[in-house]
């Protein structure tokens, strides 16, 4: 053992890990040991099942990490706290707002949370399976409609796809592979396709809610097809049996947030996204991009 694995071993039993740490001394207000965990042990425990990560624990895995390493040593300190998947701000803005609590004003956003997760996993499993020529073709051959994007080259060489280019191929994407993709695959997408449309809505209540956590079961009790298919890659295109990928892991978070803050609809960040081309892509296409200081 290192002497670094050493140091961080003893870290993790001062968080508790043992049991012997009385949190209500530290804190002023009893922690609970499996609080502090980091978040890969938490996915591994409850499988995807767990407490919302409260600004609590946050702050109690970055004061275990202060007494390590100084924060002024920027390395170290990031080393230390990366066990966490926190970053290196060891004050975090929040820390002294009353009752502010991230797991609740760090809402779910559909474009990088629902619409990208899309294109980034649940495409890329469908194209595994089948035939990416097959596939293309069968895009490039579906009628084309007045207000939707038609691919007419296909979407497996698609490049900095937009939102609204991933929700045009949400809406073909099941007719077009159902025939190719096994059934239980299918079945697994079909829910997240539900989750999917579900949390769009402009209204929510408690049927919906049901409804809404009863899909993405749907998609828990069907996902093993995917990994022992080998659709799920990883680094260098190879296969992964594991489900540790934070935008599916960031959906069970999506009814508690509703529930805490309303719909996910009102934290859209297209306006932002829409901004940031009209006042700076376009203006920096009409530039020379060279002399920006004159």
């Amino acid at each position: 053992m290192t002497m670094d694995d050493e140091n961080d071993e003893n870290m993790y039993r001062d968080l508790g890990h043992d049991g012997s740490r009385d949190w209500s001394k530290d804190t002023g207000g009893g922690v609970d040991f499996n609080e502090v965990l980091p978040v890969h042990s938490l996915m591994k425990k409850y499988h995807f099942q767990y407490e919302p990560q409260a600004g609590s624990m946050t702050l109690a895995q970055i004061a275990a990490v202060r007494r390590k390493a100084d924060p002024n040593d920027i390395e170290s300190f990031f080393r230390k706290v990366q066990k966490f998947c926190l970053n290196s701000v060891d004050k975090p803005f929040w820390q002294d707002w009353l009752f502010a609590d991230p797991s609740h004003f760090l809402t779910p956003e559909n474009l990088y949370h629902i619409h990208c997760e899309f294109f980034d996993h649940n495409v890329k499993w469908i194209l595994c399976v089948a035939k990416e020529a097959e596939i293309d073709f069968c895009f490039s051959a579906l009628q084309p409609m007045t207000g939707f994007r038609h691919f007419h080259g296909g979407i497996s060489k698609l490049k900095q796809v937009t939102g609204c280019a991933q929700c045009d191929i949400q809406h073909s994407i099941i007719v077009v592979s159902a025939d190719v993709v096994p059934s239980t695959v299918m079945t697994a997408v079909q829910a997240l396709m539900d989750f999917r449309y579900l949390i769009q809505s402009p209204q929510i209540n408690d049927h919906n809610i049901k409804r809404i956590s009863a899909v993405l079961a749907e998609f828990h009790a069907n996902k093993h097809a995917i990994t022992a298919a080998g659709l799920c890659r990883g680094k260098d295109n190879k296969p992964i049996d594991n489900w540790y990928i934070p935008k599916i892991e960031l959906m069970q978070n999506t009814v508690p947030s509703i529930c805490n803050t309303g719909i996910t609809m009102q934290w859209s960040t297209n306006a932002t996204e829409h901004a940031h081309i009209t006042e700076i892509k376009d203006p920096a296409r009409s530039s020379n991009n060279n002399n920006y200081d004159s």
